[in-house]
């Protein structure tokens, strides 16, 4: 299982499957990273917290721990 977490800078993957349960899945959901969205890593903060990303035409942060929560392929 590869996470959102493993992609490099400037890569582009698709999400296979959200991870975690309740009200963090949902939030995850609402940012609009669902199965089969295409997601482009922009940056990544000096100490890797947190990751910047590009999904559905806009800019979005994400900590380390939600990415985890995102399997790609």
């Amino acid at each position: 299982m590869k996470t959102l977490k493993e992609i490099k800078v400037g890569q582009t993957t698709t999400v296979v499957k959200l991870h975690g349960e309740g009200p963090v899945r949902r939030r995850i959901m609402d940012m609009g990273i669902t199965k089969g969205v295409e997601i482009y890593v922009r940056k990544v903060a000096p100490l890797g917290d947190p990751i910047e990303i590009n999904v559905r035409g806009y800019e979005l942060s994400l900590r380390k721990a939600d990415a985890e929560m995102v399997e790609v392929r």
